[in-house]
């Protein structure tokens, strides 16, 4: 059974949900003030958190600010995040997308999204157990390496931290060099959502692993469509 910490000040929230999860070999554990969502995570030894559900608005400390304070714990850089929005609030989305979030959901929510979320999100961070050097899984340019087994990337040998979404965008264009994605397809692709709310968030997330695959310049932007993965000299 897998544990998910949420952190929301809605108190009349995790009941429901935990009695839900359960039927799905989920258990909820939850906090209502960041501070102690925090402290929680931090002291999850014995029994270790595998997702954090953050609200957006909460008091004394927002949940953008929650996130990035995970982000900063070495830790805890790669743990998942869902973070929960207002309806409408494109900006929060891509503001957590900014922050490393891992997916999004509008409140109010039906929980048997939420869940199918969580396994998807379970499903993109899952390693397999695999002897290091059997190449298997494994996609190789000239300077960069792939390995979908362990979800890391490499330039030259040395290991690019990346998030879970920005390696999924870099294997998902890399497994077809010069085919053009758009945006909606990266976006249904790698998140199966809503493509005409988040169409701003792939730019941001392009950016993003642009900047930490310098020197390497291998995804080029296909003007009035999308992007494409090149094998461009570092």
């Amino acid at each position: 059974m897998q544990t998910v910490l949420l952190i929301d000040d809605d108190e009349q929230l995790a009941g429901p949900l935990r009695e839900y999860f359960a039927r799905y070999d989920l258990n909820l554990i939850n906090e209502t003030h960041p501070e102690r969502g925090l402290q929680r995570l931090k002291q999850s030894a014995a029994d270790p958190v595998s997702l954090v559900i953050l609200d957006v608005m909460m008091p004394d400390m927002d949940g953008f600010e929650v996130c990035r304070t995970i982000r900063r714990d070495e830790q805890f850089k790669d743990l998942p995040v869902l973070m929960l929005t207002a309806r409408g609030e494109v900006m929060d989305r891509v503001i957590g997308l900014e922050l490393g979030a891992d997916d999004y959901l509008a409140k109010p929510f039906e929980p048997r999204e939420l869940v199918a979320r969580i396994h998807n999100i379970f499903r993109r961070v899952q390693t397999k157990t695999v002897p290091p050097g059997t190449g298997e899984n494994s996609t190789h340019f000239r300077h960069l390496k792939l390995d979908e087994d362990r979800l890391n990337a490499t330039i030259d040998g040395s290991p690019l931290e990346l998030t879970t979404s920005e390696f999924s965008l870099l294997l998902l264009l890399a497994k077809s060099p010069g085919k053009a994605f758009t945006r909606d397809d990266i976006l249904n692709e790698l998140r199966g959502i809503d493509a005409e709310l988040f169409t701003r968030s792939v730019d941001i997330l392009v950016s993003r692993l642009r900047q930490k695959l310098k020197p390497l310049r291998c995804i080029q932007t296909v003007w009035g469509s999308g992007y494409r993965f090149i094998e461009a000299e570092a």
